[in-house]
């Protein structure tokens, strides 16, 4: 009876230690402090997340072929080269640095190598503008056989189908008393009405219906009233987007650089340096698994950077010497600190005496096209650029350029459609043919 009693008291302890020794095995492997690697088990690995769009991608670490996208691979912790490459589709590659126990993911965009064209207006486009929100585009069209039917349109790029079925819609027909060829645009915050500027005559129109320009009020007169009122809402925008940045960054952002542009998710910011800074280091608190890709802190007069808020990373892109610089984009703020309170002081204006060049400051200040700068692709992952009959994309650490589209297009005018499935480039494949919208198809 006793020899019994010790058996099941010594199947107990054996018991309780598995349980332990597989809850602590359980755990350890959750962590990824051991794996089966392809070198074989492995203590204390990092854990590399191969994701991609499209996925079914294939992954080659150090020429290796490991797996294909989406998967996980298990690594020992130390720098990988890693490729992810599918047919028809431009190659990802990047030399990774993987962690123990931590999580690196390369979430990959592929891009076509070859992509459809597709043509959207079919009459002619002229005096194109853009909206704040990056869904309309405004143009004018004098092609249309019927006299009636030419004047300014609106493209809508909200719907990605609808807009491709519909077409652009008139907004306003040709009149006499403007010329909508050659007049300018200043649109409203919201995108749902803009000031049509010929000479001295301003007439605000909506954006959302048919407007009889013959009959709409000349507004000169309490313009910039109205503009005022516009400024003041994008001043309250830009402080909201400024304040979650680190206050060095805010810094240089409202002193010490140009067409400054924040990524759609705000959380990352486009910029050109106009004096040298040296950039301090951990302005935040590190992440694990940050972006291991070489950053630079040192900031040079003349150079284009992305500033990462969550990463606490700032990325060298490009020069501004090697682009033809347009319209310069200025915050509305000036020189302004972090929990300060604005004064008249610290607020800039982007009105002038001449109303054309006003129009100029919106419109750059919405848009960075019109800066012949990168703009900001709507994944806030990467960047495009127009230049030299070449539209490249560029991911926002400086990695992956890819050429997306070589051939003809006019005044360097590359925009993103709303949810990043294609490109917009205004171009004719005629030379007796009228500029048109094209769409470069990136799915």
């Amino acid at each position: 009876m006793q020899i019994s009693r010790h058996k099941g008291l010594l199947y107990t302890i054996v018991s309780i230690i598995l349980i332990f020794a597989g809850t602590l095995l359980a755990i350890q492997y959750a962590k990824g402090s051991y794996r089966v690697t392809k070198e074989g088990f492995a203590q204390d690995t990092g854990l590399l997340s191969v994701n991609s769009i499209p996925t079914g991608a294939q992954v080659l670490i150090d020429d290796e072929l490991v797996t294909a996208t989406n998967d996980t691979v298990y690594l020992k912790p130390g720098q990988y080269q890693v490729k992810i490459a599918k047919d028809g589709y431009s190659s990802w590659e990047k030399s990774l640095l993987l962690e123990s126990e931590l999580v690196t993911q390369t979430n990959a965009r592929l891009f076509p190598s070859a992509p459809s064209i597709t043509p959207l207006t079919f009459t002619g486009v002229e005096n194109l503008s853009t909206s704040p929100d990056g869904q309309k585009i405004l143009f004018f069209t004098a092609s249309n056989s019927a006299e009636k039917n030419n004047g300014l349109y609106i493209l809508d790029l909200a719907d990605n189908t609808l807009s491709l079925q519909k077409g652009p819609r008139q907004i306003a027909p040709k009149s006499s008393r403007v010329n909508m060829k050659n007049c300018r645009f200043i649109w409203s915050p919201d995108s749902l009405s803009f000031i049509l500027i010929d000479q001295n005559l301003q007439i605000l129109l909506d954006a959302t219906k048919k407007n009889d320009v013959d009959s709409l009020p000349n507004i000169a007169s309490q313009s910039k009233q109205i503009l005022d009122e516009w400024e003041a809402e994008m001043f309250l925008r830009e402080q909201q987007f400024l304040a979650k940045f680190p206050e060095q960054i805010i810094k240089i952002a409202t002193q010490s650089a140009q067409n400054v542009y924040f990524s759609p998710d705000k959380k990352r910011l486009l910029y050109t340096a106009t004096k040298n800074v040296l950039l301090n280091e951990n302005l935040v608190a590190p992440l694990p698994a940050a972006n291991t890709q070489t950053q630079v802190r040192a900031i040079q007069s003349g150079d284009i950077y992305v500033y990462d808020r969550e990463e606490d990373r700032n990325f060298k892109i490009g020069s501004e010497s090697i682009h033809n610089q347009g319209p310069i984009k200025s915050l509305l703020t000036i020189g302004l600190e972090k929990n300060t309170t604005p004064s008249a002081k610290m607020v800039n204006s982007l009105q002038d005496d001449d109303i054309k060049i006003t129009a100029n400051n919106f419109n750059a200040y919405h848009t960075s096209f019109l800066s012949n700068t990168l703009q900001w692709h709507p994944d806030s992952k990467h960047l495009i650029s127009g230049y030299d009959n070449q539209v490249k994309v560029i991911e926002y650490d400086g990695t992956n350029a890819t050429t997306l589209y070589s051939g003809p297009f006019a005044q360097n005018f590359v925009y993103p459609w709303p949810n990043g499935s294609r490109l917009l480039i205004l171009t004719s494949f005629s030379p007796n043919a009228p500029l048109n919208l094209y769409a470069v198809e990136l799915e």
